[in-house]
Protein backbone atom coordinates (compact mmCIF):
# COMPACT_ATOMS: atom_id res chain seq x y z
CA UNK A 1 0.00 0.00 0.00
CA UNK A 2 1.56 3.19 -0.85
CA UNK A 3 1.79 6.25 1.53
CA UNK A 4 -0.54 8.33 2.77
CA UNK A 5 1.26 11.12 0.25
CA UNK A 6 1.10 8.67 -2.74
CA UNK A 7 -2.39 7.88 -1.98
CA UNK A 8 -3.70 11.94 -2.27
CA UNK A 9 -1.91 12.16 -5.17
CA UNK A 10 1.23 14.19 -4.61
CA UNK A 11 1.46 17.76 -3.86
CA UNK A 12 -1.18 19.20 -6.89
CA UNK A 13 -3.77 17.55 -4.61
CA UNK A 14 -2.52 18.59 -1.30
CA UNK A 15 -1.74 21.86 -2.72
CA UNK A 16 -5.95 22.29 -3.97
CA UNK A 17 -6.79 21.31 -0.09
CA UNK A 18 -4.57 23.43 1.90
CA UNK A 19 -5.85 26.13 -0.19
CA UNK A 20 -9.57 25.33 0.20
CA UNK A 21 -8.76 25.16 3.89
CA UNK A 22 -6.75 28.30 4.07
CA UNK A 23 -9.88 30.23 2.85
CA UNK A 24 -12.19 28.74 4.74
CA UNK A 25 -10.29 29.42 7.71
CA UNK A 26 -9.48 33.15 7.18
CA UNK A 27 -13.59 33.49 6.29
CA UNK A 28 -14.35 31.91 9.71
CA UNK A 29 -15.72 34.10 12.68
CA UNK A 30 -14.42 31.64 15.21
CA UNK A 31 -10.81 31.70 13.75
CA UNK A 32 -10.51 35.19 12.95
CA UNK A 33 -7.97 35.51 15.85
CA UNK A 34 -6.03 32.68 14.78
CA UNK A 35 -5.85 33.56 11.17
CA UNK A 36 -6.41 37.29 11.50
CA UNK A 37 -5.37 37.62 7.67
CA UNK A 38 -3.65 36.36 4.59
CA UNK A 39 0.05 35.38 4.72
CA UNK A 40 1.93 34.99 1.87
CA UNK A 41 3.07 31.52 1.29
CA UNK A 42 1.47 29.80 4.13
CA UNK A 43 -0.45 27.44 1.86
CA UNK A 44 2.88 26.82 0.27
CA UNK A 45 3.85 26.38 4.09
CA UNK A 46 1.09 23.99 4.58
CA UNK A 47 1.30 21.88 1.65
CA UNK A 48 5.02 21.82 2.95
CA UNK A 49 4.23 20.18 6.19
CA UNK A 50 1.21 17.70 5.41
CA UNK A 51 3.02 16.35 2.50
CA UNK A 52 6.23 15.57 4.71
CA UNK A 53 3.70 14.08 7.35
CA UNK A 54 2.17 11.85 4.81
CA UNK A 55 5.30 10.49 3.96
CA UNK A 56 6.22 13.24 0.66
CA UNK A 57 9.22 15.11 0.53
CA UNK A 58 11.05 16.73 3.79
CA UNK A 59 10.33 20.69 2.27
CA UNK A 60 9.27 21.70 5.69
CA UNK A 61 12.06 20.74 8.04
CA UNK A 62 14.64 21.33 5.37
CA UNK A 63 13.24 25.23 4.50
CA UNK A 64 12.15 25.67 7.77
CA UNK A 65 12.64 23.16 10.42
CA UNK A 66 10.08 22.04 13.26
CA UNK A 67 10.56 24.83 15.52
CA UNK A 68 9.15 27.34 13.08
CA UNK A 69 5.82 25.60 13.71
CA UNK A 70 6.23 25.83 17.65
CA UNK A 71 7.09 29.42 17.42
CA UNK A 72 4.06 30.26 15.09
CA UNK A 73 1.54 28.80 17.52
CA UNK A 74 3.24 29.59 20.67
CA UNK A 75 1.06 32.24 23.02
CA UNK A 76 -1.93 32.01 20.43
CA UNK A 77 -3.52 30.56 23.40
CA UNK A 78 -6.34 28.45 21.02
CA UNK A 79 -9.50 27.66 22.50
CA UNK A 80 -10.83 23.94 22.19
CA UNK A 81 -13.96 25.09 20.32
CA UNK A 82 -11.30 26.35 17.75
CA UNK A 83 -9.44 23.07 17.61
CA UNK A 84 -12.64 21.57 16.72
CA UNK A 85 -13.49 24.10 14.10
CA UNK A 86 -10.45 23.50 12.64
CA UNK A 87 -10.87 20.28 12.61
CA UNK A 88 -13.99 20.56 10.86
CA UNK A 89 -13.21 22.91 8.06
CA UNK A 90 -10.56 20.37 7.45
CA UNK A 91 -12.52 17.89 6.88
CA UNK A 92 -14.55 19.84 4.61
CA UNK A 93 -11.68 20.97 2.49
CA UNK A 94 -10.78 17.41 1.76
CA UNK A 95 -14.05 16.12 0.48
CA UNK A 96 -14.03 19.98 -1.76
CA UNK A 97 -10.43 19.63 -2.82
CA UNK A 98 -11.41 16.09 -4.51
CA UNK A 99 -8.84 14.02 -2.62
CA UNK A 100 -9.63 9.90 -2.36
CA UNK A 101 -12.82 9.35 0.10
CA UNK A 102 -11.77 5.88 0.93
CA UNK A 103 -12.54 5.31 4.50
CA UNK A 104 -8.73 4.11 5.88
CA UNK A 105 -7.46 7.41 4.07
CA UNK A 106 -10.17 9.81 5.59
CA UNK A 107 -9.78 7.94 9.29
CA UNK A 108 -5.95 8.41 8.54
CA UNK A 109 -6.03 12.40 7.61
CA UNK A 110 -9.00 12.70 10.81
CA UNK A 111 -6.22 11.42 13.29
CA UNK A 112 -3.68 13.25 11.65
CA UNK A 113 -5.39 16.82 11.97
CA UNK A 114 -6.72 15.41 15.77
CA UNK A 115 -3.25 14.82 16.59
CA UNK A 116 -2.27 17.62 15.32
CA UNK A 117 -4.23 20.19 16.64
CA UNK A 118 -4.08 19.08 19.69
CA UNK A 119 -0.34 19.30 19.74
CA UNK A 120 -0.97 23.27 18.40
CA UNK A 121 -3.49 23.50 21.45
CA UNK A 122 -0.62 22.39 23.80
CA UNK A 123 2.04 24.67 22.00
CA UNK A 124 -0.63 27.57 22.05
CA UNK A 125 -0.99 27.71 25.84
CA UNK A 126 2.56 26.63 26.82
CA UNK A 127 3.85 29.15 29.44
CA UNK A 128 7.57 27.53 29.40
CA UNK A 129 9.52 25.45 27.28
CA UNK A 130 8.41 22.62 29.73
CA UNK A 131 5.03 22.85 28.94
CA UNK A 132 5.71 22.54 25.43
CA UNK A 133 4.19 19.04 23.71
CA UNK A 134 7.74 16.51 23.38
CA UNK A 135 7.39 16.55 19.29
CA UNK A 136 10.07 18.35 17.77
CA UNK A 137 9.96 16.99 14.08
CA UNK A 138 7.40 16.20 11.04
CA UNK A 139 5.50 13.54 12.24
CA UNK A 140 5.12 10.41 9.77
CA UNK A 141 1.84 9.46 9.93
CA UNK A 142 0.73 6.22 8.43
CA UNK A 143 -2.02 4.00 8.12
CA UNK A 144 -2.60 0.10 7.21
CA UNK A 145 -0.70 -1.33 4.63
CA UNK A 146 2.06 1.47 4.59
CA UNK A 147 5.28 0.25 3.06
CA UNK A 148 6.71 2.58 5.75
CA UNK A 149 4.76 1.43 8.60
Amino acid sequence: MPSLYEHAGGDEPLHRLEEIFYAKVLADPSLRSLFPERRPHHVERLTWFTAESFGGPDRFTEELGFEYIIRVHRHLGIAEEQRRRFVTLYMEALDEADLPDDEDFRTAVREHIEFGSQVAVQNSRAETDGDLHPIRQVPRWTWPGDDDA
